[in-house]
């Protein structure tokens, strides 16, 4: 076991969690990468992990439902196994899985429900709550501690089929705020990083996405989409000591898609 400090990346086997967990791993951080996938699937995980290995860090990853309580429990338990007193010096909030369907319409008509609703903030907002306070209590965080949740645009926007998930990064942004106001006397700081739309797996899934991506690279000033080593470039800046005094924040991560007026399109 090596003497590095651990990062923990919730959806950590495609997109931004696939390519920060890279970058994590290359900037000296072992990994404990959470991720949920079929047999189908399972191949890209098993290829993060190995890169990341090949960067000399120390792997575990886990196939799981991070939002579940007892599958976070066997993924900390198998963090423990291979390390009994780990440093957490990230935890990356990087889950997207939430149901694309409208709130209203005819009762026989696919439309959101109950569970629908609550599974899709569970595992996109709330689910950061109970993976810092299981930290917490294992007494594996301390000041020199980063938590960081990747939201987007669509936390501002309504958008056909999107209401769940527009939702779930409101409360997940706001869920950062009151994280930030708690743990700032610990020296724990909680941030959100707002992507711009990127051509990810979870993009993919949102009807109509070939539009979507088509108008954010036409408005976007800087010329093309942001891409998941956009957001992992940003994330370990936010790890840099000069970062110690941001704590609470939204900040935009698109190469000027925001302020172009392309808000209304995101990546998921």
């Amino acid at each position: 076991m090596s003497s590095r400090s651990w990062a923990i990346v919730l959806g950590a086997s495609s997109g931004f969690g696939a390519a920060s967990a890279l970058a994590l791993a290359r900037a000296g951080y072992n990994i404990a990468g959470v991720h949920l996938d079929t047999r189908a699937t399972r191949a890209r995980a098993d290829a993060v992990a190995e890169a990341c290995r090949n960067e000399g860090a120390d792997v575990v990853f886990f196939n799981g439902n991070a939002a579940d309580a007892r599958r976070r429990s066997d993924a900390l338990d198998a963090l423990r196994g291979i390390d009994d007193a780990p440093h957490i010096a990230v935890l990356l909030h990087s889950l997207a899985f939430g149901s694309l369907l409208p709130m209203t319409g005819p009762p026989d008509a696919p439309r959101l429900s109950e569970r629908h609703l609550n599974m899709t903030l569970d595992v996109m907002a709330h689910s950061l709550v109970f993976w810092t306070q299981d930290l917490i209590d294992a007494g594996w965080v301390d000041a020199r501690t980063r938590i960081l949740a990747l939201t987007s645009s669509g936390s501002l926007a309504a958008l056909p089929n999107y209401g769940a998930v527009s939702a779930a990064k409101a409360a997940l942004e706001a869920h950062v705020r009151q994280l930030a106001a708690e743990l700032a006397p610990r020296g724990i700081r909680v941030n959100a990083l707002m992507a711009g739309v990127c051509n990810t797996p979870a993009l993919q899934k949102i009807p109509g996405h070939p539009a979507l991506l088509e108008t954010a690279q036409r408005q976007n000033p800087s010329g093309r989409l942001t891409t998941p080593e956009d957001i992992a470039s940003a994330i370990l800046w936010m790890l840099h000591p000069g970062s110690q005094w941001v704590t609470g924040q939204v900040i935009p991560v698109d190469g000027g898609e925001t302020i172009a007026g392309s808000s209304g399109f995101f990546s998921g």
